[in-house]
């Protein structure tokens, strides 16, 4: 019988460092699929400039008519093409999506944390077109993202993370923590 595939679900809120956690993966070999990608992707699809307002008005019109797991659904061929036994998916939203991962594969959640106005300052350094450039638009995508129930998933992971610190400190405790996951 062949195991399952083990899945490293990362998740947080914008800009608390599951880039820099996902950046750590790839270096360990290990691959990545991004849920944010699947909204992207999407957007992009509809003709949509990608800005804050769009994506996340995509993000949940998909929710709204596919169901609170759809963009897990969506990412499920990519997962099972991998020839990879382990790999990471980062930008967990929601517990439907934490359930359907789990009813396919083996998952250990990996929340990283960090207080708004680090988030904040990161997002406006990092300049994606979907980034918020104000603190309401921030305010904003943070609420949203807290309506899809990402708090819940945040609260309940497997493993927490504060990333309050620089991008090596956040490595380092993210290879710390993969190393603990492969002693369990």
């Amino acid at each position: 019988m062949q195991r399952k595939k083990r899945v490293i679900a990362i998740l947080g809120m914008p800009g608390a460092g599951k880039g820099v956690a996902s950046e750590a993966a790839k270096q360990l070999g290990l691959e990545v699929l991004v849920l944010g990608d699947v909204i992207r992707e999407e957007t992009e699809r509809r003709g949509l400039e990608p800005t804050p307002e769009n994506v996340g008005r995509v993000m949940l019109q998909i929710r709204k008519d596919g169901g609170p797991a759809v963009v897990v659904k969506r990412l499920v061929p990519k997962i099972e093409e991998t020839k990879s036994q382990t790999f990471v998916v980062e930008g967990i939203r929601s517990e439907a999506e934490i359930r359907e991962l789990r009813s396919q594969f083996d998952v250990v959640t990996l929340g990283i944390h960090a207080s708004p106005k680090t988030r904040f300052q990161r997002l406006l350094a990092r300049g994606r077109s979907d980034d918020p450039k104000t603190w309401d638009t921030f305010y904003e995508r943070d609420s949203r993202e807290l309506n899809v129930g990402l708090c819940r998933v945040i609260a309940l992971a497997d493993i927490l993370l504060l990333n309050e610190g620089t991008i090596d400190d956040l490595q380092s405790g993210f290879s710390a923590a993969l190393k603990k996951l492969n002693h369990d």
